[in-house]
C-alpha cells in the first residue's frame, strides 16, 4: 500500500498536486481540511467548534482528527493507498498516525514537502480567497497566523520523518507540471 504525506504550508499547492497524484496512483485523498469543512457545512457540533478554531488560525484537537482519519481508512479497506493532505501537522500527530496505521497493518511510505516562501504563500492564499470565498483565505492577518502556526508547530514534523528516512522536499514554486514531475520522481523512490 502506498501511503503518502504531502506536506507544506497553507497555499503551497498540496490540493492541486494531490489531485494529480490521486489520478496517477489511484489513491484515496484524505484531506483533513475537507473532512473538517464537511463537518462545518453540515453544522455539526464538531464542525462549529472546528470553524471557530480555523477562523482564528488554530489547529483542531488531535483526537478528533485521528478519529476522522480512522473512520476514512476503515471505509476504504481495499484502497491502493492514501494521500494524507494537511496531516500530520505536529510530531504528536505523526506519532499517532504511525500508531493508527500500525494497528491496521500499514505504514507511511514517505513524506514529501512542497517548499514555498512566505510572501508567495500569502499572495496565493489571498488570490484563492477571492476565488473560493473561503474566509480563512481572505484575511491577511489570519493568513500570517496560519503560516506562523505552520512554521512553529508543523515544520518539525519533517524531522520526525527524516529520522525514519521517509522525508524528501521539493521546490513548490514553478509550473504545476514541473512540480508534479518532481513529486513523481520522489514517489518512485518510495515505491522501490
Amino acid at each position: 500500500m502506498l501511503n503518502l504525506v504531502l506536506f507544506g504550508p497553507p497555499g503551497a499547492g498540496k490540493g492541486t498536486q494531490s489531485k494529480k497524484l490521486i489520478d496517477k496512483y489511484d489513491l484515496i485523498h484524505l484531506s483533513t481540511g475537507d473532512l473538517l469543512r464537511g463537518e462545518i457545512a453540515q453544522g455539526t457540533e464538531l464542525g462549529l467548534e472546528a470553524k471557530k478554531l480555523m477562523d482564528d488560525g488554530k489547529l483542531v484537537p488531535d483526537a478528533v482528527v485521528i478519529g476522522m482519519i480512522s473512520n476514512k481508512l476503515d471505509a476504504n479497506k481495499d484502497a491502493k493507498g492514501f494521500i494524507f493532505d494537511g496531516f500530520p501537522r505536529t510530531v504528536a500527530q505523526a506519532e499517532a498516525l504511525d500508531q493508527l496505521l500500525e494497528s491496521k497493518q500499514s505504514a507511511i511510505s514517505g513524506m514529501t514537502a512542497l517548499e514555498v516562501n512566505d510572501d508567495e504563500l500569502e499572495r496565493r492564499l489571498l488570490d484563492r480567497g477571492k476565488e473560493s470565498g473561503r474566509a480563512d483565505d481572505a484575511n491577511p492577518e489570519v493568513i500570517r497566523k496560519r503560516i506562523k502556526e505552520y512554521n512553529d508547530k508543523t515544520a518539525p514534523v519533517a524531522g520526525f520523518y527524516q529520522n525514519q528516512n521517509k522525508f524528501k522536499n521539493i521546490n513548490g514554486v514553478g509550473s504545476v507540471d514541473d512540480i508534479f514531475g518532481a513529486l513523481v520522481d520522489v514517489i518512485e523512490e518510495y515505491n522501490k
